[in-house]
C-alpha cells in the first residue's frame, strides 16, 4: 500500500483557464488598439480629425492603449480608449486579475476533502504546483524589474546617466526609489523628467503582488511537505521520537524474551 497521504486542495483549473482566456483577449485587444493608434496623432495635428474647439495637445495613454487628442471643449480618442474595444479591454483585465489572485490565494489553503470544490492532492503535487506558479510569476516580475530598474541597481545616485555617454552634460539624479523603480532626472537645460514612464513603474510594482502571493503559497506547501516527511513511518518526529514502524520494531525488541 502506498504511504502517500492525500490532502485537500481547491479546484483552481477553471480560474486558471479564465485567466488564460482573459490574458489572450487583452493581448489581442491591445494589439488592435495599438494598430488604431498609428498616425492618429498626426491626423489630429494636421486637422484631419475634428474636435470640439481648437486642438490643445496630443498624448498617449498606457491602458487601454490609445491616443488622446485634447481640444478646448473635449477629447477625441482612438479606438482603444472608447466604445466596445475599450470596455472589453477593461473587462478582460478585471477577469485576469481577479481569477489569478483568487487561484493563487486558494493554493495557500489546505481544505478538508468532501466538497465539490475540493479534490484530493498529495503534498508533493501541491509543492510542485505552487513552485511552478512562483517560478512563472517571479520570472515575469524579475523580467520587468530588470527592464526598469537595472540603472538603479547599477548605481542609484547615477541612474539617470547610466547606459550613455553624456560627456559634460551629465544629468543629475535628484531622487530615486527602488520600488517602484523610479528616479527624477534633471538635465543641464533645467528640464526634469522621470527615468521610467509612470505606468511602467507602476506595472512593475503591481507585478510584485502575484509573485508575493505565489511565494507565500510555495513556502506553506514546502513547510507542510517537510512536516509530513518528518513524521512518516520509519522517520523520527521533529522532537526526535521514533514513529510508526520504527517505534513498533523498537517495542518488539524491548519486549522480546531474553
Amino acid at each position: 500500500m502506498s504511504n502517500t497521504c492525500t490532502h485537500g486542495s481547491y479546484r483552481t483549473g477553471g480560474l486558471w483557464a479564465a485567466a488564460a482566456i482573459a490574458f489572450g483577449a487583452v493581448v489581442v485587444g491591445s494589439a488592435l488598439a495599438g494598430f488604431a493608434m498609428m498616425e492618429f496623432d498626426e491626423r489630429c495635428m494636421q486637422g484631419m480629425i475634428q474636435g470640439p474647439g481648437e486642438l490643445l495637445r496630443v498624448r498617449n495613454q498606457a491602458f487601454p492603449p490609445a491616443t488622446v487628442c485634447e481640444f478646448e471643449r473635449g477629447e477625441v480618442v482612438s479606438l482603444g480608449g472608447r466604445g466596445v474595444l475599450g470596455g472589453l479591454l477593461w473587462g478582460g483585465l478585471a477577469v485576469l486579475v481577479v481569477s489569478m489572485f483568487v487561484a493563487l490565494i486558494a493554493e495557500c489553503f489546505e481544505p478538508r476533502t468532501g466538497s465539490d470544490h475540493v479534490k484530493p492532492t498529495s503534498r508533493t503535487e501541491k509543492l510542485r504546483r505552487t513552485a511552478v506558479a512562483f517560478f512563472v510569476t517571479g520570472s515575469v516580475f524579475a523580467m520587468f524589474y530588470a527592464l526598469t530598474g537595472w540603472k538603479l541597481l547599477a548605481g542609484p545616485s547615477s541612474a539617470c546617466s547610466a547606459g550613455a555617454d553624456w560627456g559634460t552634460n551629465v544629468p543629475r539624479t535628484l531622487e530615486y526609489s527602488f520600488l517602484p523603480p523610479q528616479a527624477t532626472c534633471q538635465y543641464t537645460s533645467g528640464i526634469t523628467r522621470q527615468l521610467n514612464p509612470d505606468w511602467l513603474a507602476s506595472l512593475t510594482t503591481e507585478l510584485a503582488l502575484p509573485a508575493l502571493v505565489a511565494g507565500v503559497g510555495f513556502a506553506l506547501a514546502w513547510r507542510r511537505r517537510r512536516a509530513e516527511r518528518s513524521t512518516k513511518p520509519g522517520r523520527p518526529d521533529p522532537l526526535g521520537h521514533p514513529t510508526g514502524d520504527m517505534a513498533e520494531e523498537i517495542d518488539r525488541i524491548v519486549r522480546a524474551p531474553r
